[in-house]
This record gives structure tokens, C-alpha cells and sequence, in this order.
């Protein structure tokens, strides 16, 4: 239980950029009518991509403060294992699709019902830690839902600009 309180910063850093920035590529996606082909390939190079520079950042960042004690690559490691497993979330019903056949005309509700739950769960992480915040569940999903209509819109605006 220790390592997890001393870690939950990483964890619950690397788990909301993964989920809202591979969100926002499914609601962009989703805005623009893209193909749940593209939706995959675009998610997993964000899940991947943006992954690795956080945890770079992550264990540059704690190399460079030497008051914390923390392990600077165990920082960097917990920074990407849970941004690509909580980013993960938003991509799982196109997963399940691609490999399992898995047809539904409802992806993008899913996504975002699952991409809910995920906040949620980052929420109540935060919440292990923030005793005196009893909004902060709340205040998670509020913020990932902004983002997610932020993206949507976004998505949706620019493939009618570009058509």
C-alpha cells in the first residue's frame, strides 16, 4: 500500500492524460466520421507515442528533483504503465470489434460510457489521497467530459470545413 501512495501522483497523472488525449482522439475521430480502422491506428500511435514522451518526461522531470527520494525510473515506468492502461479504455470497444467481430452501431457511446467509468475510477484513486475533496470524483469526470466534447466538436467542425 505504500508504493501505491507514493506512486498515485504517477498514476493518476499518466492515467488522466492517457485517457483524455486517447479520447479525444476517439470523439475527434468520431466527429469526423472517421473508420473505426482509423480510430485504432491513430489511438494506439497516441496510446504509444504520447506514453513514452510522458514517461521520459515523468523520469527527466523526477531526475531533476532531488528532494523526493522517489525512484526517477520507477517514476517513469508507473507514468506510462498507466497511461497506456487507463488510455487504453476508450479504445476497447473497437478492439473487441477488430478482432472479436464485434458489430454495433453504438461505438461511440460505448467508448464514451467506458471512458466514463475510467474517469471515475481516476477519481476515486484521487480521492484515496485527497481526503478533504469530496468533489473530486465529480471534478474528474466533469473535466474529462469537456475534453471529450472539446474533441467531438472539433472533429466534427473541421471534416465539415474540409468536405
Amino acid at each position: 500500500m505504500f508504493i501505491f501512495r507514493r506512486y498515485l501522483p504517477q498514476v493518476v497523472y499518466g492515467g488522466i492524460d492517457g485517457i483524455v488525449t486517447t479520447f479525444a482522439v476517439v470523439s475527434g475521430s468520431a466527429g469526423a466520421s472517421l473508420s473505426s480502422k482509423v480510430i485504432l491506428i491513430l489511438g494506439f500511435a497516441n496510446l504509444f507515442a504520447d506514453g513514452f514522451s510522458m514517461s521520459i518526461g515523468a523520469y527527466m522531470a523526477e531526475k531533476s528533483d532531488i528532494r523526493k527520494g522517489n525512484n526517477p525510473l520507477l517514476v517513469g515506468l508507473i507514468t506510462f504503465i498507466s497511461f497506456f492502461v487507463i488510455g487504453f479504455i476508450p479504445l476497447t470497444v473497437y478492439v473487441l470489434k477488430f478482432f472479436l467481430n464485434f458489430n454495433t452501431k453504438h461505438d461511440f457511446l460505448i467508448s464514451s460510457l467506458a471512458t466514463a467509468f475510467g474517469f471515475i475510477f481516476i477519481g476515486f484513486a484521487r480521492k484515496k489521497v485527497e481526503h478533504n475533496n469530496k468533489y473530486v470524483i465529480l471534478h474528474t469526470l466533469l473535466l474529462g467530459i469537456i475534453a471529450a466534447v472539446v474533441a467531438y466538436v472539433v472533429g466534427e467542425l473541421l471534416n465539415s470545413w474540409l468536405s
